[in-house]
C-alpha cells in the first residue's frame, strides 16, 4: 500500500504557474534546495576559513586620501627604512638602579641582534635623559622596525622586551606597531562577541513573533550563511585595496542587521501563504513574487545611500562602500535563495496563521488617534527630533588614537604612560615633514614655525634621510583643538619657500574636516537624487518623496545628536563601559549618516508600499494609513527590534569605533520605527491628504510606463492545495493582506 504524501506538490494541472523571474528563482530554490543550501554551506565554510584572514590585513592610514597629511605621511614612510615601533615602559625603581641598568642594557644588546631590527634606543644610551620620565622612575626602551620585517620577528622583540626583569620594576609594551596589531585583534574580538551575543537573542525574539522554532530559526540561519559570504568579499576587497579594521564589525553588523530584516518579511509571507491554503512549493514561489520584491527594492534602496560615500576620497569611506554594498547584496541573496530553500526543508513544520492580519489593533487605534490630532503631533515630533539633535551642532571631531581601545590595553597604556611621563617623546601634536637638506628644516623651524601664532615651541627637528626632514611643533592648549587646527592653517599659508607637508592628528582632523565639507554636499546631493528617483518610481508621486527625505533627516539627527551627548559629552559612559575622548571620531558621522539614512529608508519603503498598495484598491488616504500601519506595523516593529538587539550587541564590544556605530544605529533605528512611522508619518500623511500623491502630468504619464510596483497579482490556488483554516477569508480580503512587505 503506497504511503500518501503528507504535502502535495506543486500541480501546475490544477495551480497556474506565478508569472515573473522572481517566481521563477522561487521554483528553482524549492526543486533544488539540496544544491542550494550546499552551496551557502560550502560558502560559510569557505567565509570562516579564508575570509577570516581579512582581520590580517594592514590598518590604512586615518589621513583623508589625497590629503596634505596622507601625502606627508607617504613621504616619510618612502624615506624612512623603518616602518614602526615597539616601545617598552620600565617602571618602578629608580633609572640609575644597577639593577636595572643592567637589565635594560642586556636587552638592548640583544635586541640589536635580532633580525628587522633597524637601531634600539634606551636611556643609557646616547639619547639619555630624553629616554626617562620627568621623576626619574621610568626608562623607555625603543626599538625601530625594518619595513620589510615580519610579524614573528616583530613577536620575538616584543617577548624580549617583555622578558627585562629587576627588582620592582614593571615592564609594559607598546608603541604604535603593536597599538596596530592590537586594534586588529581587538576588532576580530569585538566582531565575534558581537555574533555571538546577537544571535541567540534574536533567535529567542524570533520564537516569540513567530510562534515557533522552525520559522524563528530560518532568519538565524540566513544571517549566519550571508556573515560568511560577507567574510569572502571583504577578503577579496582587501587583496585590491586598503580595509581600515573598523570597517569589518561595521560591514559585519550591516549585514547580519538586513539579513535578518530580509528574511522575516520572507518567512512571515510564506507562513500568510501557507494559512491560505498553499503547499509549501506554492507558498516559496508566491512569497518570492510578492516579499521578494520588496527585499530587492529594500537592497536597492540601503545600496543607493551606502554608495554615497564612493564621492569621497578617503580609503576609510571607499572600503565602507565597497564593503557595504556587497554586504547589502549577499543579505539579498541569501534571502532570496537560502530561505526559499531552507523552507522547501522545514516549511511543513512552520506554524501558519488561521486568519489575515486583522483591521483593527494597537496600530490602527494610534493612527485615528494620531489623525485626530495631526497638527500637534507633527509640532510636537518635529521638536522632539529637532532638540535630539541639536547637540550635534555642537559637536567637536578628533582623531582618537590609543583611546579607541580599551583601558586594559597594553598598547594604550604605553602611549598615556608617554603622554603624561615622556612629554617630550609623546608624538607631537603638528608634524611638518620638509623636503630639504636638516640646515634648510633647521632655518624654516627657526624662522617660519617659532613665529607662527599658536605655536608654543618646536620640540625638534630630525632628519629622516638627505633629503627629508620633520618638525616637530607643539601648541598652545588643546592638541586637537581649535588653536591647533588655526596653527594647521598658517603654516599651510607660509611655507618659507620649501617644499612641506603639515601632518599630525591636528592636520588629519582638518583634512577629514575639509574634504567632507567639499565633497559631503556632492554625496548628500547623489544619495538624494537616488532616493527620491526610486521612491517616486515606487509611489508615483513627487511629494511622497520629499516629505520622505525629510523626515529621514529628522531621524538621523536624533542619532547624530545622542552620539554626541554620549560620547563627546560622556552620558552613560561608565554604563557602556568606555573614557569619552572629548569628541567624536573623524570619520563617524559620515558612516552613521550614510547606514541610518539606508535602513531608515528601508523601513519607510516598508510602510509607503504597504500604504500605495491600499490606496490603488480604493481606500481614501486616512483609511489607506489607518490599515497600512495596522497592516505592516508589527513587522517593522519586529524588524526594527530584531536590528536594535543586532547593533546593540555590537556596542557591547571594546573597540570604541564599533561602540559609535552601534549605538548611533540603534537610536536611529528605534527612533525611526516608532516616533516617526507611528506617529510623524501617519500625521504629515492625514494632513496632506490626497497631494500625498499629487505629481506634474508628465511624471503621472512616466510613472504610468516604468513605474514599479509592490502589488503582484496571484492566480488563485488550485484544488489540489491542502485544506485552509475553517473559515477562509474571501479572496479580496486575501489580496489586501501584507502582499510584498510581509
Amino acid at each position: 500500500m503506497r504511503a500518501t504524501p503528507a504535502v502535495a506538490p506543486l500541480a501546475p494541472a490544477t495551480t497556474a504557474q506565478v508569472r515573473g523571474r522572481l517566481a521563477a528563482l522561487g521554483r528553482f530554490c524549492h526543486r533544488h534546495r539540496r544544491w542550494v543550501v550546499g552551496f551557502w554551506v560550502l560558502v560559510l565554510a569557505l567565509g570562516v576559513l579564508i575570509g577570516g584572514r581579512v582581520f590580517e590585513g594592514t590598518v590604512a592610514s586615518s589621513s583623508a586620501g589625497g590629503s596634505e597629511s596622507a601625502r606627508g605621511s607617504s613621504v616619510v614612510a618612502a624615506a624612512d627604512p623603518a616602518k614602526g615601533t615597539v616601545t617598552a615602559v620600565v617602571d618602578g625603581p629608580s633609572v640609575q638602579d644597577a639593577a636595572v641598568r643592567t637589565a635594560v642594557s642586556s636587552a638592548a644588546a640583544d635586541l640589536a641582534k635580532l633580525p628587522g631590527v633597524v637601531s634600539v634606543t634606551d636611556a643609557y644610551g646616547p639619547a639619555g635623559q630624553a629616554m626617562v620620565s620627568k621623576d626619574g622612575r621610568a626608562s623607555l626602551v625603543a626599538v625601530r622596525m625594518a619595513d620589510g620585517s615580519s610579524s614573528a620577528q616583530q613577536k620575538a622583540v616584543e617577548q624580549r622586551l617583555g622578558a627585562i626583569q629587576a627588582e620592582g620594576a614593571k615592564v609594559t609594551v607598546g608603541g604604535d606597531l603593536v597599538l596596530q596589531q592590537e586594534v586588529k585583534d581587538q576588532t576580530a574580538k569585538d566582531t565575534q562577541f558581537g555574533e555571538i551575543v546577537t544571535l541567540p537573542l534574536t533567535l529567542i525574539v524570533m520564537v516569540l513573533v513567530f510562534g515557533g522554532f522552525a520559522a524563528a530559526s530560518l532568519p538565524v540561519l540566513g544571517a549566519v550563511g550571508s556573515v560568511g559570504g560577507a567574510l569572502l568579499a571583504m577578503f577579496g576587497f582587501s587583496r585590491i585595496m586598503d580595509i581600515d579594521t573598523s570597517v569589518l564589525p561595521i560591514a559585519t553588523v550591516l549585514g547580519l542587521g538586513l539579513s535578518i530584516d530580509y528574511a522575516l518579511l520572507i518567512v512571515n509571507r510564506f507562513r500568510e501563504e501557507r494559512g491560505h491554503g498553499a503547499t509549501v512549493a506554492q507558498a516559496v514561489e508566491r512569497t518570492l513574487a510578492t516579499a521578494g520584491r520588496t527585499v530587492l527594492f529594500s537592497g536597492l534602496t540601503v545600496a543607493v545611500a551606502l554608495s554615497g560615500l564612493f564621492v569621497f576620497t578617503s580609503p576609510v569611506f571607499r572600503a565602507v562602500a565597497a564593503a557595504g554594498v556587497s554586504v547589502v547584496v549577499i543579505a539579498g541573496a541569501a534571502a532570496l535563495t537560502l530561505i526559499p530553500a531552507l523552507l522547501g526543508f522545514v516549511g511543513h513544520r512552520v506554524k501558519a496563521p488561521t486568519a489575515p492580519v486583522p483591521d483593527e489593533g494597537f496600530f490602527a487605534r494610534t493612527v485615528r488617534r494620531v489623525q485626530k490630532r495631526a497638527v500637534p503631533v507633527v509640532l510636537v515630533c518635529t521638536a522632539l527630533l529637532l532638540a535630539a539633535g541639536a547637540p550635534f551642532l555642537g559637536s567637536d571631531w578628533r582623531s582618537s588614537g590609543a583611546s579607541v581601545l580599551p583601558a586594559s590595553s597594553a598598547g594604550r597604556q604605553v602611549t598615556e604612560t608617554v603622554q603624561e611621563r615622556f612629554p617630550q617623546q609623546a608624538a607631537a601634536p603638528v608634524t611638518v615633514v620638509v623636503e630639504g637638506r636638516t640646515a634648510q628644516a633647521q632655518a624654516y623651524a627657526d624662522r617660519v614655525v617659532a613665529s607662527t601664532p599658536g605655536v608654543s615651541g618646536v620640540r625638534a627637528v630630525t632628519p629622516v634621510s638627505d633629503r627629508v626632514s620633520t618638525v616637530e611643533v607643539l601648541v598652545h592648549g588643546d592638541p586637537q583643538g581649535a588653536g591647533a587646527k588655526q596653527v594647521v592653517d598658517e603654516l599651510r599659508a607660509e611655507r618659507g619657500g620649501l617644499t612641506t607637508y603639515v601632518t599630525g592628528d591636528a592636520a588629519s582632523v582638518v583634512d577629514f574636516q575639509h574634504e567632507i565639507a567639499g565633497r559631503g554636499p556632492w554625496a548628500l546631493g547623489l544619495v538624494a537624487v537616488g532616493t527620491l528617483l526610486l521612491l517616486f518610481l515606487m509611489t508615483g508621486s513627487v511629494v511622497m518623496p520629499v516629505k520622505a527625505l525629510l523626515m529621514n533627516v529628522l531621524s538621523l539627527g536624533a542619532s547624530l545628536g545622542s552620539l554626541t551627548l554620549v560620547f563627546q559629552h560622556g552620558y552613560f559612559s561608565s554604563l557602556l563601559g568606555f573614557s569619552p575622548t572629548g569628541g567624536l571620531e573623524t570619520f563617524i558621522p559620515v558612516l552613521v549618516f550614510a547606514f541610518a539614512f539606508g535602513l531608515s529608508m528601508d523601513y519607510e519603503v516598508f510602510l509607503l508600499s504597504r500604504i500605495k498598495e491600499l490606496r490603488d484598491e480604493g481606500y481614501d488616504c486616512t483609511r489607506s494609513v489607518e490599515l497600512g500601519l495596522q497592516r505592516s506595523g508589527r513587522i517593522i516593529t519586529s524588524a526594527a527590534l530584531l536590528m536594535v538587539i543586532v547593533f546593540a550587541g555590537f556596542a557591547a564590544g571594546q573597540m570604541l569605533m564599533v561602540k559609535e556605530m552601534g549605538i548611533a544605529l540603534a537610536v536611529a533605528v528605534a527612533v525611526d520605527a516608532t516616533l516617526v512611522r507611528c506617529l510623524l508619518v501617519p500625521a504629515a500623511m492625514t494632513l496632506f491628504g490626497e497631494f500625498n500623491w499629487w505629481a506634474p502630468a508628465p511624471l503621472r504619464r512616466l510613472h504610468r510606463r516604468i513605474g514599479l510596483t509592490e502589488h503582484v497579482v496571484l492566480p488563485p490556488l488550485g484544488p489540489a492545495a491542502p485544506a485552509a483554516p475553517a473559515v477562509p477569508a474571501p479572496r479580496a480580503e486575501r489580496d489586501r493582506t501584507l502582499v510584498g512587505v510581509s
